[in-house]
């Protein structure tokens, strides 16, 4: 009897163990994590865990089923043959072209190739070589997305002419812009930790039908890591964990990813903390102009202007930052999918470094240093997001998701000027909820629905006062949006259809409805503005075009796509008071109305056998309405006291019409076993109605990759370009920024080209153990990115190992 029940259990263990598959690299034979399995697009997936194990419930009638993973090849297999094989499927690494699988575009995953927008993907093994401090960072290493910093704490990506509230950022389905993202440059993305990110694309142009307002550069899309379950009862554990340094600001991180999971419950752990310390800048071609020669300090309750011993040290620049995710997955049966995310991102006190270089004139003379004080207080990210999934299907979807978030956001600045005893502090809160329902839905054997609804709520509170440093006693200030009630909502419905003529050919096309309410009040009118009450009550239509035809005789790819965007006025550009620059103060505007973005852009992409690829994508956008910031007139004034001196006004205002255009190219060639080259180049121009240059067109810049690969090893070596753009192609709102920029012969402000070289080594010890290394900026030249209010760092030895159990 017990014989017989031994062989009964055994028998069982022999079913279920054939229920499962194990991928493995065809190199090296190791397990292959991350990879993506499903049996038709857009169906449920499944995605092997740390020792390449999926489960394949569901599977066995399935005549062919995907694998897929962003750095391997693509493979397609009947559930029959992958019997036969033992159910060990080898995959092969790829040193071609990545066929992602995307969600970004329809919010559901879909190939990339059938997605008619450009896109710029990075898998989570790109993340980990890429080794970059920040979110910000990690977007540029794309070599198509330009980052602006103000300071070390910063990252403002530029993507087609657009940044700041111009350009949408999305973290699991849900949308991190809120009502006070500025016009101008902002470092919200780094919120974002590198490291808990399973990947991240960026969509360009207008994504306005799928996300709404501020899509209209594109979208940013991060995934983190979801819980992974196990494909056995038994609760089974794995973690990974990182340590890096890095000379220029001598970071220090530490990061540590525990996931436990069980057949129907996960969880995920992840925490970074990172301390950068003042940055080191280049020493070759020096600028004056970039050095850090004169910093404050306050020695016996006196401010004190020393000059620095160590100019190519920029002095009060480093910061801190801790980043917490928690996340809970319950998968009770295989067509529902429930699970939790808490996301913590805090800061220390982080200085706004283009104001401390600040003079009170033009001559940069040691004693006129404008502040003795300007800095960030701790900025704080914490999202709770709770995401439902259906793929049980009926007549009305074949799956269903509900995202459910609240997030909430504090932001502080904090400025004393010279020799002044008054430090200056504003605070802002936003508590932001939103509710998603999208819907995906098969329409016979070649057609895809998606639809959905969003509503959004933002409630801000703004608060001011002005301090004594000495006495601390606090007295009313001018608050940086209304003190009294600040509310913003956004209601929509969108609907996408995606037809295949072919396996060949896919129509995609759009259309959604944005409604917007913003309501805010002044209570204390400190500033006696003429207006206190501030609303928008609007509605915009959006909608998308794209054609995607595939040759494979010609191994060639083309796109079109056609899309319209739009930004509604939020609380940041309707009702915010500001000093944007020395002498000029930023005052509200209650007749501001959405502006319009109309885009068309086409690629083309081309192989050549397996030796060569090609990618060139050219667009147009035409932008209606834009809001821009513009002279002004406050109750008939063009000059106001503010903060002391006498400020020259200014608003958003909308101006007629503004257009952007550019080109982007991407190409790569294999030279021997794993030995290729690869560079992108961009190159983008825009002007407002009156001739004017647009503030956020980044000039031309380029980078070119030398990478080996092969088993255990890679390594890359890599040269980033920055093309010049002089005085003249320079917005009118950088022209007069001389303590940021280069002068020319003729003293006028200008940006230099510049360019660096790079190298970055990886190598994998064992199936735990990754180690890393490299040099960025290897010859040391100095230079400073456009806009930017600090120089870029010096050369930087960046040292990491990476352990996974």
């Amino acid at each position: 009897m017990r014989l017989f029940l031994f062989l009964f259990v055994f028998s069982l263990a022999i079913n279920a163990v054939g229920q499962q598959v194990q991928v493995v690299n065809s190199e090296t034979g190791e397990p292959v994590s991350d990879v993506v399995i499903f049996y038709n697009v857009g169906s449920q997936s499944v995605i092997t865990n740390s020792k390449g194990v999926a489960p394949l419930e569901g599977f066995k009638t399935a005549k062919k089923i995907l694998f897929q993973h962003a750095s391997y090849v693509n493979k397609t297999i009947g559930y029959q043959k992958l019997e036969n094989m033992g159910f060990v499927l080898p995959m092969e690494p790829s040193n071609f072209k990545l066929n992602e699988v995307t969600i970004a575009a329809n919010k559901w995953e879909q190939n990339s190739e059938q997605v008619p927008n450009q896109i710029a993907f990075l898998s989570r093994r790109q993340v980990d070589f890429g080794n970059a401090q920040t979110s910000a960072d990690m977007l540029g290493q794309t070599g198509q997305v330009f980052i602006q910093k103000s300071q070390l704490g910063g990252g403002s990506p530029m993507i087609r002419g657009f940044s700041a509230n111009a350009v949408l950022i999305v973290v699991d389905g849900v949308r991190m812009n809120n009502a006070i993202f500025r016009g101008g440059n902002l470092q919200n993305v780094i919120n974002i930790d590198p490291n808990s990110l399973e990947s991240a694309e960026v969509v360009f142009g207008p994504g306005s039908v799928m996300y709404g307002s501020d899509a209209l550069g594109g979208v940013m899309d991060f995934h983190t890591m979801k819980p992974r379950l196990t494909t056995v009862d038994t609760f089974e554990i794995t973690g990974r964990a990182m340590l890096r340094y890095a000379s220029a600001n001598t970071e220090n991180t530490l990061h540590a990813n525990i996931n436990g999971g069980s057949k129907k419950w996960a969880f995920r752990t992840i925490a970074t903390y990172s301390k950068f310390g003042d940055l080191t800048i280049g020493k070759s071609k020096s600028r004056n102009s970039y050095l850090r020669n004169h910093f404050v300090k306050r020695v016996n309750g006196v401010d004190s202007i020393f000059n620095s011993t160590k100019p190519y040290l920029m002095e009060v620049s480093g910061y801190e930052q801790m980043n917490f995710m928690q996340k809970v997955r319950f998968r009770p049966h295989q067509h529902f999918d429930f699970e939790y995310g808490l996301h913590v991102s805090s800061t220390s006190d982080i200085p706004r470094f283009d104001r401390l270089i600040q003079y009170n004139d033009k001559d940069n003379v040691p004693d006129t240093l404008k502040y003795a004080k300007w800095y960030y207080g701790p900025q704080e990210w914490v999202m709770n997001n709770f995401q439902m999934t259906c793929s049980r299907g009926n007549a009305f979807f074949d799956q269903a998701r509900i995202i459910a978030a609240h997030q909430y956001f504090r932001e502080s600045r904090h400025s004393r000027k010279l020799q002044s005893l008054d430090l200056k502090e504003q605070t802002e809160q936003v508590n932001a909820y939103s509710l998603n329902v999208d819907f995906d839905k098969m329409a016979g054997k070649t057609g895809e629905f998606f639809y959905g609804v969003e509503y959004v709520f933002n409630d801000v509170n703004s608060q001011a006062h002005q301090k004594n440093i000495i006495t601390t006693i606090t007295s009313p200030e001018q608050t940086r949006y209304p003190d009294g009630e600040n509310q913003f909502q956004t209601m929509a419905l969108y609907a996408s259809y995606k037809h295949g003529f072919s396996q060949n050919i896919y129509l995609t096309s759009g259309v959604r409805y944005s409604h917007v309410l913003l309501s805010s009040k002044v209570e204390n009118n400190l500033m006696n503005l003429p207006e206190t009450n501030y609303s928008i009550n609007a509605g915009a239509t959006t909608g998308s075009l794209g054609l995607v035809t595939i040759i494979p005789q010609y191994q060639m790819r083309l796109a079109a796509n056609l899309s319209s965007g739009f930004r509604a006025p939020n609380l940041d550009d309707v009702a915010k008071v500001f000093d944007s620059e020395p002498g000029v103060v930023i005052v509200p505007n209650n007749q501001l109305s959405p502006e319009y973005a109309y885009n068309a852009d086409v690629s083309i992409q081309k192989e050549f056998g397996r030796v060569a690829y090609l990618s060139l994508t050219a667009f147009y956008t035409f932008v209606n309405n834009a809001i821009v910031r513009r002279n002004f007139m406050l109750d008939g004034q063009d000059s106001i006291m503010y903060n002391g001196e006498l400020s020259e006004v200014k608003a958003n205002v909308n101006t007629g019409e503004a257009t952007i255009y550019g080109v982007s190219a991407d190409a790569r060639v294999f030279l021997v076993d794993g030995l290729s080259i690869r560079s992108s180049a961009n190159w983008i121009h825009g002007r407002d109605d009156a001739g004017e240059p647009l503030r956020h067109v980044a000039p031309f810049f380029a980078t070119a990759h030398v990478t080996f690969e092969q088993k255990k090893l890679m390594a890359d070596f890599y040269v980033k370009y920055n093309g010049k753009l002089t005085h003249n192609n320079m917005a009118l709102t950088e022209k007069d920024k001389n303590y940021m920029y280069a002068l020319d012969g003729n003293g006028q402000t200008y940006s230099p080209a510049w360019e660096t070289f790079n190298f970055n080594v990886q190598y994998q010890i064992n199936s735990c153990l990754l180690i890393s290394a490299g040099v960025e900026n290897i010859f040391d030249r100095q230079y400073r990115p456009y806009s930017s209010g600090i120089p870029a760092p010096g050369r930087n030895i960046i040292l990491s190992m990476r352990y996974r159990f």
